[in-house]
């Protein structure tokens, strides 16, 4: 059940995430960059509310990654979370190329042609390591207001893409990146989005963890697995 409540989760959000600029680029701009925006963190947000307390709703392997570096996920179920991922990110790329066909750019995240290999890098980074820091606030701190955790999490996704989008597309997430490159054969900076969103994930989950307050008793509260409660 975890694992097929990742696979629709993830599906769900690389589908919406993706088809924004499809239909921005094959209909003459008919979303805003904030509908762009926007849909990708009301899909986080509806995912997180609806399987959360199943699977935890990760969603993304660097979220996954980092939480099991922090102890917050068992390392063992790290593999199998991660192909499902892949896997439903690879699917949501087909499933656009035969809605939106023709496919032209297909969505991909790929760097502006404006800015050079290192600031893309860094943006990536950056804005992955707010992500991880919101998400791990909301996830594993139990003096946060969990109910809010979807609302959370997806304003993040939202400010994140708005100020990254024109630039990396504000991935922060290998799969938002794969499963489209892959429909598309696409793999410009591929190792971009792989690479960045990881370190950055890992960074950020470490720097909520080492300044989160502790409870009355000195004990750093008890970490949960992402938004299951």
């Amino acid at each position: 059940m975890q694992l097929g409540a990742e696979f629709v989760g993830t599906f769900i959000l690389i589908f919406f995430a993706t088809a924004a600029p499809i239909v921005n680029q094959k209909y003459g701009g008919a979303i805003s960059p904030f509908g762009n925006a926007a849909c990708a963190g009301l899909a986080v947000m509806i995912i997180i509310l609806s399987t959360g307390h199943i699977s935890g709703a990760h969603l993304n392997p660097s979220l996954t990654i980092a939480f099991a570096v922090l102890r917050h996920f068992p390392w063992l179920q790290v593999p199998a979370y991660i192909a499902v991922q892949v896997l439903a990110s690879i699917c949501a790329g087909f499933a656009l190329k035969g809605v939106f066909h023709p496919f032209l750019s297909g969505g991909v995240t790929v760097p502006d042609v404006t800015i050079s290999t290192a600031q893309a890098f860094f943006t990536e980074f950056i804005i992955t390591f707010n992500l991880l820091f919101v998400v791990t606030a909301v996830a594993t701190d139990t003096r946060a207001v969990g109910e809010l955790a979807g609302i959370a999490v997806g304003a993040t996704v939202t400010l994140n893409i708005l100020i990254a989008g024109p630039t990396t597309g504000g991935s922060m997430n290998p799969v938002r990146t794969l499963g489209p490159a892959v429909a598309a054969g696409n793999y410009r900076q591929l190792w971009i989005y792989l690479i960045a969103p990881t370190l950055g994930a890992i960074a950020g989950a470490g720097v909520y963890t080492a300044v989160k307050l502790r409870d009355e008793n000195g004990d750093t509260p008890r970490p949960q697995r992402s938004f299951r409660r």
